[in-house]
């Protein structure tokens, strides 16, 4: 009797267990040195705003994804696959450095309003591969840079400047909320290729063409198929949306007919793909790396049981749907080892064996071994830092660690412990239960946040040592000049006495600038002023205190707060034009102090941080801003050129601030 020839699957995971294969030995047919040496092509497909519950793989019985299941099937799922941040354009950047997005820089969408980019000092995947002889294509969605005008490969943070050979379908505008049947909105030069296209249609398209030309070109190739879909505002071809409306509790929560016909045509591109790389004999050389670059969109989806959704560092906004394939590794797999974005690029290098770049630090862990059939690599700590008011989100950091999670409320320091295996939904929190482990956690965010040196400290002495300047006005302006910027353009009556400044509006509204006589000369400084007593009553919708950088009546950095509205925001002026202003509206997010609050601004690099004084006499963080799309302040020269000031605007009555105050973070010299 003869025995049964094993496949070549079964002998590449026999390679594999005993440790001498794996990702090494790959093309069929290959021996000895030449299959050392042959490298693996590279699938990543990241679906926009997927929530995991939404795949059949991760329970769901509504939604129709038997490609993406069947990958599931025939590879490994992650029980605890992570995106880096809870929105888009961090994540990507996660993706293409190996490195948490507040290293980057990029923590929010980009929004296409600004400067923001992934700079080109980064040695980048796709660079990196591009370097050891990968083709390497980018098809759709790169959100990478803020800057939509101009000739498109000249753009600052390009797909092309990071080491893209081909660019397909990436948006030349800023994304449009539901722009996904041709003509395109974002993408006015792209052609439709048949009647009636459908944008998810079209990529799955241009990605089977593309593995199709890199294989004849004989070169291993790296694709990022990176769908706009299924991000809202959501739209499917009509078809397919009766298909799911006729289904039974269509419109319940969790059966979204759009959705599901959106996530369908994404779930028929990965079988398109997959049927293309056996039609070409390359599905034995090929890993396949598929997932969400962040939870689903509360307002269309539902993330139960875990809680959350995008915009917030709960699980349901960062844990995602995350599926590999790996011809080398057994099917079936489910793993509960957290795996990050954060992974991915020492994954891959080490996948394609290709050597790290010397100058590139990178913050992941190698998940090759484990993708390749072997076991978990020691997991280090996960961090996630997300400073920023985005609905329903607020400011806040995490750690995980093991089994345990701690997530920290950056406004107001309040902290939460869960142990994610025992209680998935983070219902029941342990931080009074589990002192010692908390402060452990505690320990390393502090260590963390230090390290990555996103969000500057709060701005006490200990912070700022230096006093730089410090002003309670009871001999006069002492050399503070007096300005009127616009709309206003008026600054009503100011007067200094009796320990305070006092701002009256004189029957009119008034807006009265503080410029000091103290250029902005210290790399990282904290302005502070106190406001002793507040103007009109209590419907009155103006009493807003400023405090920033000053040049001019017309040049301005500055953030603000208004008791009254219960708000804070930013103001820039450049040349006399409102360059930006966002307000956040922190109602019964922020307690609210009475007369006697203090007002922060603090600069760092080219940013500006928000913070004020609780009732509990303790800061509140607000928000960070970076104005370098105004002014580089990061620049000597250009800080020089605006001084330390506030300002108050009011609608009428008056405003008393007793105290202006600025601390250098380090001594000029140190």
């Amino acid at each position: 009797m003869t025995a049964a020839r094993p496949d070549r699957r079964t002998v590449l995971r026999g390679l594999s267990a005993a440790g001498i294969g794996g990702a090494a030995s790959w093309a069929a047919g290959a021996h000895g040195a030449e299959a050392a040496t042959t490298r693996p092509n590279i699938i990543v497909v990241l679906i926009d705003d997927l929530a995991r519950r939404e795949l059949g793989c991760y329970g769901n019985t509504f939604n129709e994804t038997p490609h993406m299941d069947q990958l599931a099937a025939d590879g490994t799922r992650f029980d605890a696959g992570y995106a880096a941040a809870p929105v888009c354009s961090p994540t990507r950047a996660s993706i293409m450095t190996g490195q948490y997005p507040a290293r980057v820089g990029i923590t929010e969408f980009l929004g296409g309003a600004g400067d923001d980019f992934l700079p080109t000092s980064h040695h980048t995947l796709p660079k990196t591969l591009r370097g050891a002889g990968y083709r390497t294509g980018l098809i759709g969605k790169w959100h990478q840079s803020e800057t939509y005008t101009g000739p498109v490969r000249e753009r600052p943070g390009n797909p092309w400047s990071h080491g893209f050979t081909e660019v397909i379908a990436s948006e030349q505008k800023y994304i449009a909320d539901g722009d996904y049947f041709h003509p395109y909105f974002m993408l006015p030069d792209l052609p439709a290729r048949k009647e009636d296209e459908y944008l998810t249609d079209r990529l799955n398209l241009e990605a089977v063409d593309f593995i199709t030309r890199a294989h004849g070109d004989a070169e291993p190739f790296f694709l990022y198929l990176s769908h706009y879909a299924t991000h809202t505002k959501l739209a499917a071809p009509q078809p397919l949306v009766d298909k799911y409306a006729a289904k039974p509790g269509a419109g319940e929560p969790g059966k979204n007919p759009e959705l599901a016909a959106m996530l369908e045509v994404i779930d028929d591109g990965v079988g398109s793909i997959r049927d293309t790389l056996e039609d070409l004999g390359i599905a034995d050389n090929t890993v396949i790396l598929l997932l969400s670059d962040n939870g689903g969109d509360g307002g269309v989806a539902t993330s139960s049981p875990l809680r959350g959704s995008k915009a917030t560092l709960y699980e349901g906004g960062v844990r995602v749907p995350m599926i590999s394939y790996h011809p080398a590794a057994p099917g079936g797999r489910v793993v509960d080892t957290p795996f990050s974005t954060v992974d991915f690029m020492p994954t891959l290098l080490d996948t394609a064996h290709v050597a790290r770049p010397p100058e590139q630090h990178l913050d992941g862990v190698s998940f090759a071994g484990l993708l390749a059939g072997g076991g978990a690599p020691r997991r280090s700590d996960l961090f996630w830092v997300y400073p920023h008011w985005h609905d329903p989100g607020t400011p806040t950091a995490s750690v995980r660690r093991g089994r345990y999670k701690l997530l920290r409320n950056l406004h107001d320091g309040r902290d939460e412990v869960y142990d994610l295996l025992a209680d998935p939904s983070e219902s029941d929190d342990l931080a009074g239960r589990l002192p010692a482990r908390r402060r452990r956690l505690q320990a390393a965010l502090d260590a963390h946040l230090r390290d990555v040196d996103v969000i500057p400290p709060e701005p006490d002495r200990r912070a700022f040592p230096e006093r730089v300047l410090d002003q309670e006005f009871r001999r006069g302006m002492a050399g503070f000049t007096v300005l009127a910027p616009e709309p206003e353009g008026r600054t009503g009556s100011v007067l200094a006495t009796d320990g305070a400044l006092t701002v009256a509006a004189d029957g009119a509204p008034a807006f009265a600038l503080l410029r000091s006589p103290r250029a902005a000369d210290e790399p990282s400084a904290a302005m502070v002023v106190g406001q002793r007593a507040y103007a009109g009553d209590e419907a009155s919708s103006q009493d807003t205190v400023f405090v920033g950088l000053v040049k001019d009546a017309g040049n301005y950095l500055m953030v603000w707060y208004n008791h009254r509205r219960k708000r804070t925001g930013w103001d820039v002026r450049i040349d006399g034009e409102a360059s930006g202003e966002r307000i956040a509206q922190l109602d019964e997010k922020i307690d609210y102090p009475g007369p006697g609050s203090r007002v922060a601004c603090v600069l760092h690099r080219d940013e500006l941080t928000a913070y004020a004084v609780a009732a509990d006499d303790r800061w509140q963080y607000l928000f960070t801003i970076d104005v370098g799309r105004y002014a580089r302040l990061d620049d000597p020269d250009v800080r020089r050129q605006f001084h330390y000031g506030f300002g108050v605007r009011i609608d009428g009555g008056e405003s008393a601030v007793e105290r202006f105050s600025v601390g250098a973070r380090r001594r000029r010299g140190d």
